[in-house]
């Protein structure tokens, strides 16, 4: 069993990716049809690996995942949503800048977390044989494409007329 700061760290970020995945399927159904819709689709996809990933870790590791985490981060995602919804309409580019500030944000998150394991594997056996500089190099690429949508959706929110 990995010491009891890694296990909460661990599960916070797995409950984070759990709020991002109902984040982007929102986005998602926002921009169906469209080519942010699709971005966000292959995004979702690849988040989607990577907390699958995380997942393995966590049972490599024989670390329990926190259910009140999870729910938290699903709970959390709700909230944030209404928000989202109070601030524009649906297919609103105010909602889609919103929620790509909120991705953006949990994808540089995620690229620690990967840095910190990658660190931590040279002394955790069980960490090994992960592909960690792989892995925050794919975040650094995620990043890099919302934010050219998060930037986009920014001058169409601020040049919209309400």
């Amino acid at each position: 069993m990995a010491n009891k700061h890694l296990a909460i760290y661990l599960n916070d970020h797995l409950a984070g990716a759990t709020g991002a995945l109902e984040l982007l399927t929102h986005l998602q159904e926002a921009q169906a049809d469209t080519p942010v819709g699709e971005a966000l689709r292959q995004l979702h996809s690849e988040i989607e690996a990577e907390r699958q990933e995380l997942e393995r870790l966590i049972d490599r590791l024989q670390i329990s995942v926190s259910s009140p985490r999870k729910a938290g981060a699903w709970l959390g995602e709700k909230l944030a949503y209404i928000k989202l919804q109070l601030d524009d309409k649906a297919t609103g580019a105010m909602r889609l800048f919103e929620g790509l500030e909120a991705l953006s944000l949990g994808i540089q998150g995620k690229r620690g977390l990967w840095r910190v394991l990658a660190v931590e594997s040279e002394t955790l056996h069980e960490l090994r044989g992960t592909d960690f500089d792989k892995l925050v190099q794919r975040s650094e690429d995620q990043h890099r494409r919302v934010e050219q949508m998060r930037l986009q959706a920014a001058k169409e929110a601020f040049e919209a007329i309400d």
